[in-house]
């Protein structure tokens, strides 16, 4: 009966998202994603004062010298913004969709997360607001905000999984 109800409810979900979303599902629960453009990101990260930067100098999402944001959840980039807000910090993205990053459902690639670059500023507002929450499987500690986004310390820059717009 649970999954003849799971499947209604996806299907009902499917008929009312917006052109471009992709509809997520996991443990009988469905939600909607919408994925936007490079160009829409970089103008939304713009229009807060957000700045990105690559090795490569490039946005190509096949190359991991690049860093794209093609294909990145709106959330994740409502998520940034709100960061920025937040913190009034300097804020650059080192790290978008690009090829190179961990693979799973909440990636790089799959829009999910970003990377920051690290700085005192940033790196003081993660620890004293954000709740530590212990390791990840690889020895990074994380941070978990009120929303419940996870921010992982890598060393040289922050690793943001972001499941909502923190509040947007």
């Amino acid at each position: 009966m649970r999954s003849v109800r799971t499947r209604s409810v996806l299907t009902a979900l499917a008929l009312v998202v917006a052109p471009g979303a992709v509809v997520i599902g996991g443990a009988g629960e469905a939600f909607a994603v919408t994925k936007i453009s490079h160009a829409t990101a970089t103008s939304m990260f713009r229009e807060v004062g957000i700045t990105w930067s690559s090795s490569g100098n490039c946005s190509d999402r096949y190359n991991s010298t690049c860093t794209s944001f093609e294909q990145l959840n709106l959330a994740t980039a409502q998520g940034a913004q709100t960061l920025k807000r937040a913190t009034g910090c300097a804020l650059n993205i080192t790290g978008g969709t690009e090829t190179g990053h961990a693979s799973g459902t909440y990636s790089h690639w799959n829009g999910y997360k970003l990377d920051y670059g690290k700085s005192t500023c940033v790196t003081n507002y993660i620890k004293n607001t954000f709740t530590y929450i212990g390791v990840r499987g690889d020895g990074a500690p994380q941070w978990q905000s009120g929303s419940g986004n996870v921010y992982a310390d890598e060393g040289n820059h922050w690793d943001v999984l972001y499941y909502n717009c923190g509040g947007c």
